[in-house]
């Protein structure tokens, strides 16, 4: 009974503190618009509605679907240090988005998250085949080798940017902001909410397919299908997001990682608790973006790779 009041007693502060964040965030910006101005100012209400409530809900639902992506691929692999930054899958839907642009130029949204999936998915099942057949296994290995990877693509991407002249089209895609997230223009993300479903369904055959394949086989388990279902649903919520707001490094690295620092590796009980920090941790560098050089807004691509890219620093020294 104390346990179930305690863990009662957390759940109700950590929902405040996302209700705080999430007050801050829908009433933070340039345009100044406060409460009692949605019942008096048609103007204001429309801003809300069109501008400030889809960044607030992006936030949230890409926050915590690329954590939870991250800690997917980190079961498959059974390597901490794998996420969508360093599998190149960030790197892959981005060359997807350009291949839309290229052969199909007034493509729509749409088409270009179906490219980006492709792609993704692609991708992500060579880095998992690659992660199972190399034999030198270390924990930095790999990431490493996924992030030169990601760079080789990054590369490629590039070239065709400028053989085609449409370097300023993938721009929006190279580094993470909500500033431009509107009613209409967002709703990809929603495919995270089925996504994260399905990872939670199938949450204990993923820990069984991440102990390795001859384990889960035994058991009788589809290692296969398990692996193809993980992997689809990582390119859904990396597409998605990627497509919406650009990419956002590390953020399916650190989180993960943090997480499971405190509260232990038990899957289906710490996707949760992923997903509740993945979204706090966004809405906290989004308002940082906000204020740090007011009125203007720096980039939360940025911020989230800056402080990921030392947290990510931290943890290999801490690991070797």
């Amino acid at each position: 009974m104390s346990f179930l009041k305690n863990s009662f007693f957390v759940w109700a502060c950590a929902l405040i503190i996302l209700l705080v964040l999430m007050w801050f965030s829908l009433f933070t910006g340039v345009k100044d618009v406060r409460f009692w101005d949605l019942f008096g100012d048609g103007d204001k209400l429309v801003f809300f509605v069109v501008s400030r409530i889809p960044r607030t809900l992006a936030l949230i639902l890409v926050g915590s679907g690329v954590s939870i992506a991250g800690f997917v691929l980190q079961q498959l692999s059974q390597n901490r240090f794998v996420s969508p930054t360093t599998s190149g899958a960030l790197e892959a839907a981005k060359m997807g988005i350009l291949t839309a642009l290229i052969f199909i130029p007034n493509s729509s949204l749409f088409v270009r998250m179906l490219f980006a999936l492709g792609f993704t998915f692609l991708t992500s099942f060579l880095f998992i085949f690659f992660v199972h057949k190399v034999k030198l296994r270390s924990t930095v290995f790999i990431p490493l080798i996924g992030l030169m990877f990601g760079s080789i693509l990054s590369a490629v991407s590039t070239f065709f940017a400028y053989k085609h002249g449409i370097v300023q089209n993938i721009q929006e895609w190279l580094l993470g902001d909500f500033s431009s997230v509107m009613q209409g223009q967002y709703e990809a993300v929603f495919l995270v909410l089925p996504a994260v479903a399905i990872i939670y369904l199938y949450a204990d055959k993923i820990t069984i397919a991440g102990m390795g394949e001859s384990f889960a086989k035994s058991l009788g388990l589809s290692y296969e299908a398990i692996v193809y279902l993980g992997l689809f649903v990582v390119s859904m919520v990396v597409s998605s997001s990627v497509v919406t707001v650009g990419a956002i490094p590390f953020l399916g690295l650190i989180v993960p990682n943090v997480v499971s620092m405190i509260v232990g590796d038990n899957f289906r009980r710490t996707l949760p608790l992923i997903a509740y920090v993945g979204a706090v941790f966004l809405l906290i560098c989004d308002l940082m973006g906000r204020l740090m050089v007011y009125p203007y807004e720096v980039p939360i691509g940025m911020i989230v790779g800056v402080i990921g890219s030392v947290v990510f620093l931290v943890l290999i020294l801490k690991r070797k």
